[in-house]
């Protein structure tokens, strides 16, 4: 491994930018907040999960296909603890990769501080995003319904679980496509020239897919599901290092607002 990371990041496959240093821009007016907000709703929605109602027997019972929509009846009453175990293989991955890229690559050391920083940010806009879906919207998995032969395939333990009551969306995709395009991002940015990028472009669309298959696999979310962790996870993973980059930053405003019945924070882009 210590060889090939030798390999990868060796000055002819990689051309950092001239002033690196200066790509991206940190403003804890704006950063603080954001990532405060997204830490908050977390909680909050981590909270809401934890109080969803749970199924009744009878109400397990009267799951049938015909309650979800046709391009979602794939997978129903889909059930496997394997398929479950595996798709935390790239999920960790996932996670993983901003921090290897941080430590092998001597042009992101440099920029450690503020790559932190932003995957910090990134993921807790994710988490944020998912947790409040999550805890307010209620979709039983797959694995609540019967399969094309009407059978319950899972144990009524866990098609009753208040845990089984969340598939709107699949959090575990979308977490690891905002690690993973977070890592392709900030290195396309900081090596605009380098040979690997498709590779690692590549690497980092294939994991959130491995572990939506998984997932698919396992009857813990039905495939709309994945599709939208992964479209919601990439974006998050893809604009908050766009956002801070030194000439888009200037265009972020952040400011208190008032809404009827609400108050809150009111992040704008200016075009």
């Amino acid at each position: 491994m210590s060889i090939f990371l030798n390999n990868a990041f060796s000055q002819d496959n990689i051309s950092p930018v001239f002033n690196a240093k200066d790509v991206y821009h940190i403003s804890w007016k704006v950063d603080a907040p954001v990532t405060g907000a997204g830490i908050g709703f977390s909680v909050l929605g981590l909270h809401l999960i934890q109080n969803k109602d749970s199924l009744t027997a009878s109400e397990a019972a009267s799951k049938t296909r015909s309650d979800i929509l046709g391009f979602d009846r794939g997978n129903a009453g889909f059930y496997s603890e394997s398929a479950n175990t595996n798709s935390y293989y790239p999920f960790f991955a996932g996670f993983a990769m901003p921090l290897i890229f941080v430590v092998a690559d001597k042009t992101e050391r440099q920029q450690a501080g503020k790559i932190l920083v932003m995957y910090t940010e990134s993921l807790a806009i994710t988490s944020a995003l998912y947790t409040m879906a999550a805890g307010t919207v209620q979709r039983s998995r797959p694995l609540v319904y019967p399969d094309k032969n009407e059978n319950f395939n899972a144990p009524l333990s866990k098609r009753l679980s208040n845990n089984s009551q969340r598939s709107f969306y699949a959090g575990h995709v979308a977490a690891t496509a905002s690690a993973s395009f977070f890592a392709a991002k900030v290195f396309s940015d900081l090596h605009p020239d380098s040979k690997l990028k498709p590779y690692i472009w590549g690497v980092s669309a294939a994991l959130p897919v491995v572990t939506g298959y998984y997932r698919y696999e396992a009857g813990q979310h039905f495939l709309s599901d994945i599709i939208i962790g992964y479209v919601i996870g990439a974006g998050s993973g893809i604009l908050v290092p766009e956002l801070h980059k030194s000439k888009s930053f200037q265009h972020v405003a952040i400011s208190p607002a008032v809404w009827p019945g609400a108050k809150g924070i009111s992040i704008a882009y200016n075009f």
